[in-house]
């Protein structure tokens, strides 16, 4: 399935990404790409396959023991942060 450039203008849109002429070209034939090999998946019998609820391997178990240690002293933990408040870290705020 070729994605035109009409259509990866549109879906640049609706991700709200400004993309310079080339680009469009480009990504058409990229985004065009992995459609391709997603329609060779579906391809693929996995009627006996299990369904996973991870990635990993395993039962859902920590991938390492949960032990009490002790923390960070504020004065360490803040030592390097380009801004700060009090103990806390300060970030821009990005809710109004």
């Amino acid at each position: 399935m070729a994605l035109s450039v009409e259509e990866v203008r549109r879906i640049a849109a609706l991700a709200r990404l400004q993309l310079e002429p080339g680009e469009e070209t480009r990504l058409a034939g990229e985004l065009s790409a992995i459609l391709e090999y997603v329609r060779q998946l579906e391809e693929l019998d996995v009627s006996g396959v299990e369904p996973m609820t991870h990635a990993l391997a395993g039962d859902g178990v920590a991938l390492r023991p949960d032990e009490v240690a002790e923390s960070l002293q504020p004065e360490k933990a803040l030592a390097n942060a380009p801004a700060r408040e009090g103990t806390c870290f300060k970030v821009p705020r990005i809710i109004e």
